[in-house]
């Protein structure tokens, strides 16, 4: 047996090899657990993925919306029985709401819209009912309606979020590869394309093996969608997700201890982009979530 001083020694090597910052194991495991924290309070949140409790997608022409039977938009019934109406031209979604329905957009009351902003853009037209709020999503051909409830069921039996222990080895510096700027089309959850931007490939090593991964942009942000063989087993079948910083003096930092589930694991309603094989690893990665409630 190694004596203790050793074994220190070579995980503390191991955290500044990867790039962790050098203070120390115990400084890194905390920043660890506070991301993670501060991850389920985000999912528990008003505006978290277990408010989000109905997806309707909307046909050409006028889709009723309310909390009575026969509507085609069938909503809880803290909203209204015939709340309105919202009317569908190609992608351009109006809405207009039936007398006497409190209804507001950027805390404004409004009556109608006609054309609502949807979730692509960075400040979606959100309106809102009560503790209901709604607003448009476009995926591809499909268009709709996305439903938040505050009192959502999802939200008030949700438990807990569960992790891999915090394991330094699985922080790792990457070369970043840099590509001529493309567009990829990745298959999501509801059998839709979406499009991404890839400005390169990562490529980094563990347990003494090369691989690479191909981020999407997001924002300022790389956005990993990634599979390893712990998926179906340990963690979530369909996958996983990590964001980065951007690239900076050709490198990425990677770690797979913020390596988090996919919405659709904690709600039906997501519309989740699915790992391309070039993305799904040969190996376990026994760091970040683990599965929830069966999934």
């Amino acid at each position: 047996m190694k004596p203790i001083w050793i074994t220190v020694f070579l995980l503390a090597f191991t955290v500044l090899a990867s790039g962790a910052d050098p203070l120390s194991i115990k400084d890194y495991t905390a920043s660890i657990e506070k991301w993670r924290a501060e991850s389920e309070a985000k999912l528990k949140s008003d505006t978290g993925w277990l408010t989000v409790s109905g997806l309707f997608w909307l046909k050409e022409g006028r889709n009723t919306f309310g909390s009575a039977p026969g509507n085609d938009l069938l909503l809880p019934a803290s909203v209204p029985a015939r709340a309105g109406v919202f009317i569908r031209t190609g992608k351009r979604i109006g809405v207009e709401f039936n007398p006497g329905v409190a209804v507001t957009l950027r805390g404004r009351p409004v009556t109608k819209v006609a054309a609502l902003v949807n979730d692509e853009k960075a400040a979606e037209d959100i309106l809102v009912l009560g503790k209901v709020s709604l607003f448009v999503i476009d995926r591809g051909t499909k268009i709709g309606i996305r439903m938040r409830d505050l009192d959502s069921q999802f939200r008030r039996e949700f438990t807990h979020k569960t992790w891999f222990p915090v394991r330094p080895e699985y922080r790792v510096v990457a070369r970043f590869i840099p590509q001529p700027e493309r567009v990829v089309r990745i298959p999501n959850i509801v059998n839709e394309l979406e499009e991404h931007k890839v400005i390169g490939v990562t490529e980094f090593s563990l347990k003494g093996a090369t691989y690479r991964l191909e981020p999407v942009v997001d924002g300022n942000q790389l956005f990993f969608i990634l599979k390893d063989k712990t998926a179906g087993k340990q963690t979530y079948a369909a996958g996983r997700y990590l964001y980065t910083d951007l690239p900076k003096d050709g490198q990425v930092v990677i770690d797979f201890n913020k390596v988090y589930n996919p919405p659709c694991v904690f709600t039906p309603y997501a519309t989740c982009p699915l790992p391309l094989k070039h993305n799904q690893l040969p190996i376990p990665i026994p760091a970040g979530e683990l599965k929830y409630d069966g999934h």
